[in-house]
């Protein structure tokens, strides 16, 4: 199992999240982060550190986002890892 980024960090992209991870299975989209399905460890280090509240366990996610959970698997796949804090986007 994993965990899931989704829509509340779309716009923002806070990384406090990213710094507790201790596989480093968070991956930087131009809008917002995204959890690699198969690096994650379902340690729930970052659910709490989400000041948007934006992280869920996959059986978890809300309905209305359940896209998301396919969204964090191919963009992961595409996007960069991050393992260090940066400024959230500008209109957070």
């Amino acid at each position: 199992m994993t965990h899931i980024v989704t829509q509340p960090c779309v716009g923002c992209r806070y990384t406090d999240c990213v710094v507790v991870c201790p596989v480093e299975c968070f991956y930087e989209g131009d809008q917002m982060l995204y959890i690699h399905p198969d690096e994650c460890i379902d340690c729930e280090a970052c659910v709490a550190e989400c000041p948007v509240e934006a992280i869920f366990h996959e059986d978890n996610v809300p309905a209305e986002w359940k896209s998301y959970i396919e969204l964090n698997a191919d963009m992961a796949q595409k996007s960069k890892v991050i393992t260090e804090k940066k400024k959230p986007l500008a209109d957070s």
